[in-house]
């Protein structure tokens, strides 16, 4: 095949994948491993500047982020059959949430995301929680982590066309 051949994907502009990023609430965020990249599956709320990740406190992902907190971020949407697909790849550094206002009004938000998108209690699991505990012990208690994507120094967003 010719170089002549190759058909690449447009851009998206920001607008565009701005309204992908807000559409989304799951992502792949991928850190450096040991000896292998880790990818981890995220939730995320977008606030039209930063993105915010709520994640369980244990496993792999924790102590990759605090040996090597730069990460790519990647966020997709697509039909069954590829007849439209769209995906952002945002390069960037986490920032664990310390303050405990800022941390908790973000966890709220979590919140009343899963209630608006009318997501499943099953999706509590992923964050450390029993699908029996109201949606509010996500607030309450600290079984997970909210990070921030900051210091975003690359954005690759293509489109089907």
């Amino acid at each position: 095949m010719d170089k002549k051949d190759i058909v690449k994907l447009p851009r998206m502009e920001k607008k565009e994948y701005d309204k992908l990023i807000s559409k989304q609430y799951l992502c792949r965020v991928v850190f450096r491993g040991d000896k292998y990249p880790y990818i981890a599956p995220l939730l995320y709320i977008f606030d039209e500047n930063h993105m915010y990740f709520l994640s369980t406190n244990y496993g792999k992902k924790i102590s990759f982020f605090r040996e090597y907190p730069y990460v790519l971020v990647e966020i997709e949407e697509y039909e069954k059959d590829f007849s439209d697909f769209s995906f952002v790849v945002l390069s960037g550094k986490l920032v664990q949430i310390d303050d405990e206002k800022n941390d908790e009004e973000i966890r709220k938000d979590f919140v009343k995301m899963i209630k608006e998108r009318n997501l499943s209690k099953n999706i509590m699991i992923a964050l450390g929680h029993s699908p029996k505990e109201p949606l509010e012990s996500l607030v309450n208690e600290k079984r997970s982590i909210v990070w921030k994507l900051t210091d975003v120094e690359e954005i690759k967003a293509f489109k089907k066309s």
